[in-house]
């Protein structure tokens, strides 16, 4: 029969190491994905939103053509769920933000791939400052919506 002893001050020791270990990778990956992910973008000035416009390969209007404040409704009907699902796509979640007031700033964009006019990317900035949602919109009849990312991707 084979018996090995362990001192506990290693095996202690050991554990504090992995446990030190584990909390700087996720304090890495925490910064990491705060940097990165626009769910984290602060958008409180003008220029923050521009710059995060054209982060986004976007040429746009040098101001917004439309600020409206809104509240994200609690109860929602099929076009809320369809937008859902566009910024759940995105890393956006508005179902947290449901009963909350925000406000949605409209900028025309100069350079949609396809040549089209009367294309606006929206905004929406939640009341902390920080970006809940985004979409680029074709505003003529029969138009269409897709994510904010569209000209990077």
């Amino acid at each position: 029969m084979y018996v090995k002893t362990v001192k506990i001050k290693s095996a202690l020791r050991a554990a504090i190491t992995v446990l030190v270990i584990a909390a700087a990778v996720f304090a890495v990956i925490y910064a990491v994905n705060r940097l990165l992910n626009p769910k984290g973008t602060v958008l409180e000035t003008e220029e923050q939103r521009l710059a995060f416009l054209h982060e986004m390969g976007w040429e746009t209007s040098d101001s917004a053509i439309n600020c409206r404040e809104v509240t994200v409704p609690e109860e929602w009907n099929d076009v809320y769920e369809r937008y859902n699902r566009l910024q759940l796509a995105q890393g956006f979640d508005l179902t947290k933000h449901r009963g909350e007031s925000a406000v949605i700033y409209s900028y025309t964009v100069l350079n949609y791939d396809g040549g089209r006019d009367n294309m606006v990317a929206n905004l929406v900035v939640g009341k902390d400052g920080r970006l809940i949602a985004a979409d680029v919109s074709c505003t003529e009849l029969g138009g269409f919506m897709t994510g904010i990312a569209g000209a990077k991707a």
